[in-house]
């Protein structure tokens, strides 16, 4: 690695980037600072058109699979099935708060489990916001547990966070392998989250809420929709437990619903397509060239060069540091920059199982301190926006300074209990 001015200037453009992301001067969205960063290093000829391409189609998995994910959301708003999971939640709840907000807690673990973080962020987070307007209550505490529990439950399973698919690549773990080793430190995460997070919550969840609400006649379309989220969840654990890739199978399993729901309904594509927030993919796709940039630097190869060798001497202090080194640098860059910055370390230091582990642990959890920390987390800001919500980062840095670094420790020990005994 090398401060050559070509270097520099990569550098520089990268950080602004991701400064324009977290800051969003003049609320511009997002995925805007991103693509002009990618065409200031074309510009530059920092890159060239090809190794950007490359760099592109790197994240082809990754669209398909949001892309799913974005129209089985989009259709279950749209067929009422957000309204009719709302007013079941709260009739479930009778009147407490505290009721409504566990069981918002266990339902998002369960989509993110079964259907990714950035599921529950795009799928759950308009129901959650329902279900707190039906009931009549303050609905930040029950949005916030479907930002957290979206980053806390993430390595549950390999299919809980598309992240998990870039740090280890043609090297994922057979679906035994991976529970044997984060069981113990993902149930750990989601248990610690819920009582950390129930506990600054208190004030708010201590009076009564709406009961007895009327729940709607769910629509045919409605069925259809639950259907095809349910379809998509078999279809992961298939295509996880197969090694397949999840994209594709995501992907499928929504446009055939959708398909399904507009013969039968015989209404026009366009409303529901409309409704999609389109910006994310070149958001992400924008993140894999920025981090191809990087790696084009340098930047990484005394990573690549050393930490095999500190990680041989002293294993479990490495695994920790590594691990907590890399949770706090997913809110300086994103968990998908970061994530895919891992992977290539992971691929080119050959390194342990233990170590990959406690860098993934990182990835994954790390991002419940900051908003920009996880791609799941800015499109549950981006899902706030669409209810006329909006969370300061101060608010969430609050939350997350205590929660992250709380989940993270006790993650950390149980994986390296598991692993190294």
């Amino acid at each position: 690695m090398t401060a050559s001015p070509p270097n520099i200037a990569t550098w520089l453009i990268s950080a602004s980037v991701i400064t324009g992301v977290i800051v969003r001067p003049w609320k511009l969205p997002e995925a805007l600072w991103v693509v002009l960063g990618v065409g200031a290093l074309m510009l530059f000829s920092l890159m060239s058109a090809p190794v950007a391409w490359m760099a592109v189609r790197k994240g082809a998995d990754v669209y398909l699979f949001l892309t799913g994910m974005m129209l089985l959301s989009e259709l279950a708003r749209h067929e009422g099935l957000f309204d009719w999971l709302a007013a079941f939640a709260v009739r479930r709840a009778s009147g407490s708060a505290s009721s409504l907000f566990g069981l918002v807690y266990a339902v998002g673990t369960v989509v993110t489990i079964f259907l990714s973080n950035d599921a529950t962020a795009v799928v759950l987070t308009p129901a959650v916001y329902a279900a707190a307007a039906k009931a009549k209550a303050k609905p930040l505490p029950y949005l916030f547990v479907c930002a957290f529990i979206a980053n806390a439950a993430s390595f549950v399973l390999p299919i809980s966070n598309p992240a998990n698919l870039v740090v280890y690549g043609a090297q994922m773990p057979s679906l035994g392998e991976w529970l044997s080793e984060f069981g113990v430190a993902s149930a750990l995460s989601v248990l610690i989250t819920f009582i950390a997070l129930r506990f600054m919550q208190r004030k708010e969840l201590g009076g009564e809420i709406s009961r007895n609400i009327p729940v709607p006649a769910l629509s045919l379309g409605g069925r259809l929709a639950a259907i095809g989220i349910a379809a998509t969840a078999l279809s992961l654990l298939v295509a996880s437990g197969l090694d397949w890739p999840l994209g594709l199978p995501t992907f499928l399993a929504a446009l055939v619903t959708t398909t399904v729901i507009l013969l039968v309904k015989k209404t026009s594509p366009w409303t529901l397509v409309k409704g999609v927030s389109w910006s994310v993919l070149p958001l992400v796709a924008g993140l894999f060239v920025l981090v191809e940039a990087i790696e084009g630097t340098g930047a990484l190869e005394p990573l690549v060069d050393h930490l095999p060798a500190v990680g041989a001497a002293h294993p479990r202090i490495t695994a920790f540091g590594a691990g907590a080194v890399v949770a706090v640098g997913c809110n300086l860059v994103n968990n998908l920059p970061l994530g895919l910055i891992a992977g290539a370390v992971a691929t080119g230091s050959h390194l342990t199982s233990q170590l990959t582990g406690a860098l993934l642990i990182g990835v994954d959890l790390g991002p419940n301190l900051s908003v920009t920390g996880s791609l799941a987390t800015i499109l549950w800001l981006v899902a706030l926006r669409r209810e006329k919500q909006t969370v300061s980062a101060w608010t969430f840095l609050k939350l997350g300074a205590v929660l992250m670094p709380l989940a993270l420790m006790a993650s950390l020990v149980g994986f390296m209990w598991v692993r190294f005994t």
